[in-house]
């Protein structure tokens, strides 16, 4: 079993205001997302994180199931945010993820709306958000991200068509503490900023690669095809369909034509 990543995380230096005052490392869990959720249904302040070498039960959107292997990084981060700012908890872990690619292998991850990180041209992490909301508050936001560090991808067939790691795009071994590290110290950023009111939207629309891409769409058994114009304020997709229409969708999955 790997060593405990959290521990070697902090040991270089975790420097947060909100995200990581609880720091939980298990070996093991069913999903990060889940025992996240639990914190946030108790009175745990938000900020506790939630790492595991390996999931049982892992999840991305829809309910699809997330291939949980060690020495990758499985993350779950509970917020309590205002009504105002849960529409963009997914963004900014979209756009934290993004930057901690970055800043530690040079690469130049995109963003596939509505917020799987992809490294040329092939699927790097995913992002999932989930909340509970009692009328007008929000109860609780847990914000997971699944990240291919070092999985052979060639090795799990399901994703082995669409999926890379960072390590196979940077051509090296890349340390996960770091990566983990720098996520959160990038997270706590953009999750301070937007409590100013400070939207992370800008940056990531800078990140989308389906702006000006012509794409087919879904959403449970709708389907619908144009080309993206970009996203509203709020991140929703603006599609221009082939009669001319401009469509929002709120949510589902893209396609580009001929990928």
């Amino acid at each position: 079993m790997p060593p405990n990543l959290v521990a070697a995380t902090v040991r270089q230096g975790l420097f947060t205001r909100i995200v990581g005052r609880r720091l939980l490392y298990y070996p093991e869990l069913s999903s990060t997302m889940d025992e996240a959720g639990k914190l946030g249904e108790g009175d745990t302040e938000e900020g506790a994180v939630v790492v595991a070498e390996v999931q049982n039960a892992g999840r991305g959107r829809q309910g699809r199931s997330w291939v949980s292997q060690p020495g990758n990084l499985l993350v779950s981060v509970l917020f309590r945010p205002s009504l105002e700012v849960l529409p963009f908890i997914s963004i900014i872990g979209g756009v934290a993820a993004a930057r901690a690619v970055r800043k530690v292998t040079g690469l130049e991850p995109k963003i596939k709306w509505p917020n799987d990180l992809w490294i040329e041209g092939r699927k790097v992490a995913g992002i999932l958000a989930e909340s509970a909301i009692a009328g007008d508050t929000v109860w609780y936001a847990v914000l997971g991200v699944g990240m291919n560090v070092s999985l052979d991808t060639d090795q799990t067939e399901e994703i082995s068509a669409f999926a890379t790691s960072v390590n196979a795009a940077a051509g090296e071994e890349v340390p996960r503490e770091d990566l983990l590290r720098q996520f959160l110290m990038d997270l706590d950023a953009l999750y301070l900023a937007l409590g100013q009111g400070n939207s992370p939207i800008e940056e990531w629309q800078g990140l989308l690669s389906t702006t000006g891409q012509r794409l087919d769409a879904t959403w449970g058994e709708d389907s619908y095809t144009g080309v993206a114009e970009g996203t509203d304020a709020m991140g929703n997709l603006l599609l221009r369909q082939d009669d001319g229409s401009l469509l929002t969708l709120t949510a589902g999955d893209v396609t580009l034509r001929g990928n």
